[in-house]
């Protein structure tokens, strides 16, 4: 029995689910890496195709992730005050590891050490989280929640039919809603007088 065990099953025992949920939100959040590297660019940035039910099992993993890199974007500003620019090893580096100022630093950026590994530990993959940290964390620095939206599509998989849907991350490709321009009643009558 499956007593509030909640999500689908796909046919898959649960170490396989847990691994395809991994792998599509880490394959979200790789099409944002600079594209100037990649041997295998994607074709449009934020967005993955794949079925619906897939697409709605992964959206709550990836919104958590990008739940926690957001909260960790704000103890990495705290850090920065803190912080020094000197190379590693040189000798204004090693005075400022031997300072107070050090113990701040470190004291400021545990949570976004932490929010790191967290994210890790739910992707597993240390590319992926690197491009969630760096590019799309900040993209929703001041969104409460709902990062991504759902698209179907009216072409069904060929070989099995399954439905497609595109996940992406909203505030890119937004529509603009426009306002109809509706007759006024004052114009209508002076027009059919003439």
């Amino acid at each position: 029995m499956r007593h509030r065990r909640t999500g689908k099953k796909f046919g898959r025992n649960p170490s396989h689910q847990r691994a395809l949920l991994r792998s599509l939100a880490s394959a979200l959040f790789l099409t944002e890496r600079n594209a100037e590297f990649d041997p295998n660019p994607p074709k449009v940035k934020g967005r993955i195709t794949t079925t619906l039910p897939k697409a709605k099992e992964v959206r709550p993993l990836v919104e958590k992730c990008i739940t926690i890199a957001k909260k960790s974007l704000v103890a990495e500003e705290a850090a920065a005050k803190h912080g020094t620019d000197a190379e590693r090893n040189t000798e204004q580096w090693k005075a400022w590891r031997q300072s107070p100022k050090w113990n701040a630093w470190a004291a400021a950026i545990a949570p976004s050490v932490a929010g790191r590994r967290r994210c890790l530990q739910l992707l597993g993959d240390k590319q992926a989280v690197n491009a969630l940290f760096s590019e799309v964390a900040g993209r929703f620095a001041d969104r409460p929640g709902g990062y991504t939206r759902i698209v179907r599509l009216a072409k069904v998989r060929l070989g099995d039919a399954g439905e497609q849907a595109i996940l992406e991350f909203v505030g890119v490709r937004d529509r603009v809603v426009q306002k109809s321009q509706k007759p006024s009643f004052d114009d209508a009558p002076t027009a059919a007088a003439k």
